[in-house]
This record gives structure tokens, sequence and C-alpha cells, in this order.
């Protein structure tokens, strides 16, 4: 009986054969092409996530200082019974305000004015020390006229608050809004029923457009017009 030979299984050449450069390239350009894609996903997100933290730390500053504006409006009072608390000459905003300190009731001027400094155009505050005589006021009404002049160092009253392109300030008294204070009279002591501020904030802030905010004097109601 013949010895049967095994059957040797010839192996194919197409198992042992590996990649061609030319295979290997289009692989490397297909893997570089999703690692840029994924990156371009990844910093559209980041990019996207960053401007709107931006937009949120925007709108609270603004909130902020819109709270403080209202505040120093709410305790807007005469320094002597008849001299208006109140007086806006189109760039700087002045007011007298009763404050609370550890000696007792005083008061303080309070000025908001559009300022250029290194950053550009901003709005800043300044705040007096708490005034006690008529004497120490006077001085401190025309400090706020001029301590945040362009070109005058601020000095550590002055708080600069965010970037402004221009504001204006109406007042409500009598039925009207006007630009011009209240004539000095009886009510003087109150300087006007109502408040208009109006902001105009650049695209720095991501809040770019006209804000306008009326205030109201608490003790007078007055209907409010848009």
């Amino acid at each position: 009986m013949p010895f049967l030979r095994p059957r040797h299984r010839r192996r194919s050449n197409n198992n042992s054969r590996g990649f061609t450069l030319i295979e290997l390239l289009v692989a490397l350009s297909a893997m570089a092409l999703l690692a840029l894609m994924s990156w371009r996903g990844v910093d559209a997100l980041a990019r996207t996530q960053s401007a709107h933290q931006a937009r949120d730390d925007s709108v609270l500053v603004l909130q902020t200082v819109l709270a403080q504006w209202r505040a120093d409006l709410d305790a807007a009072a005469s320094p002597d019974g008849s001299t208006a608390p109140l007086a806006w000459d189109g760039r700087t905003f002045r007011l007298t305000r009763r404050i609370q300190t550890g000696g007792g009731p005083a008061l303080q001027v309070v000025a908001w004015t559009l300022r250029s400094d290194s950053t550009g155009p901003r709005w800043w505050r300044w705040q007096s020390v708490p005034l006690r005589t008529l004497s120490e006021w006077n001085q401190a009404w025309s400090l706020g006229a001029q301590s945040l002049q362009d070109g005058v160092p601020p000095d550590a009253s002055a708080t600069p608050l965010l970037p402004l392109t221009a504001w204006s300030v109406a007042y409500y008294a009598n039925g009207v809004w006007s630009s011009n204070a209240p004539a000095s009279t009886g009510s003087a002591a109150v300087g006007a029923d109502g408040v208009r501020l109006v902001l105009d904030l650049p695209a720095s802030t991501g809040l770019a457009g006209t804000i306008t905010q009326d205030w109201l004097r608490p003790t007078h109601g007055v209907a409010r017009s848009g």
C-alpha cells in the first residue's frame, strides 16, 4: 500500500503581506485629519464657554454697579434743606446722600463720570469721606466735580466700574423729563421725582447696546415711561 503523502497547504502570499507605504500614508493622513477636527471641536467649545463666562461676568458687574447707583439715589438728601442734592453737567453726575457711620449720621458726596484712561473710556465712581459740616460739604462738592477729570490722577476714593462709550442723565419733575435739574424750590431737599440713566455699552463688554434705567423716588409715585 503506497504511503499517503500529506498534503501541504500553500500559504497565501496575501496573508504575509504588510501595509504598503501608500496605505500607511493614507492611514496617517486620516488619523491626522480626525485629530485636527477633534481639536477644532474642543477649541470651539472652549471659546464658546469662555464667551459665555465673559458675558455672565459682565452682566454681574453691570447689575452690581446699577444697584450702587440706585442705592446712592435712594439715600439722596439736601445738605442744608434748601440746596438740591443732585447735579448733572453733561459729563459728571454729583449727589449728596445720607450715610450712617460709627460716629452717627453724616453726609457724603458721590460723583459718577465718564473718564478715559489707558484702557479706554470707563464709568467711574468717586465718594468723599463722611461730612458733618456745611464747610466740609462745600469742599467735597467742588472736589467731586474735579477729581475725575481726564488727565487728573484719580485718588483712592475713585473706582473704575465698567467700559462705557457714552452716558446721559435726565430728571423727572412736575410730570416731565428734562436734562435740566429741577428749580430750587421747597422740594429741593428731594431734588427730583425720578432720574433716568442711559448707558451706551461697547462691544468689549459683551453687552453692546443702550441700557436705560429709571429710578423713582420711593416716596413719590410716578408712572414710568419707557
